[in-house]
């Protein structure tokens, strides 16, 4: 199986996008750490995690639609990527609902996002 991307370009986007995801959630997970008023924890903390898991998987999803033998895998697994994008750029927008100093960097990683998704379009049409 190779491990090596056919398409270079939405796989450095991809690793990107899981660098500025990282860094952000390091940033926000300080202002949501605290608990609020009531005593509840902020229920955006959550997100902060999603976000890593979410793009995390977005490199190795596009190794593995490469390497599949048969399309209908291909584009299975290019369908997960799609969907796995989907929720990321959800739970920004959740965050950005947050009572956060770093909101405002979420609005970098909803643009690079939004490139991916450019680029992942391409991308599919070549499988």
């Amino acid at each position: 199986m190779r491990r090596k991307p056919r398409n270079k370009r939405l796989y450095k986007k991809a690793l990107e996008i899981f660098t500025l995801s990282r860094s952000i959630s390091s940033y926000l997970v300080h202002d949501l750490a605290h608990l609020q008023s009531n005593g509840s924890e902020d229920p955006h903390i959550y997100f902060t995690g999603d976000i890593i898991r979410q793009s995390d998987a977005l490199a190795p999803k596009i190794i593995t639609a490469e390497n599949q033998t048969f399309q209908d895998d291909r584009i299975r697994h290019a369908n997960s990527l799609i969907h796995i994008t989907n929720r990321l750029y959800k739970n920004c927008e959740r965050l950005e609902q947050s009572e956060s100093n770093g909101k405002e960097f979420l609005v970098l990683l909803r643009k690079e996002l939004r490139k991916f998704k450019r680029l992942q379009h391409h991308w599919l049409m070549t499988l």
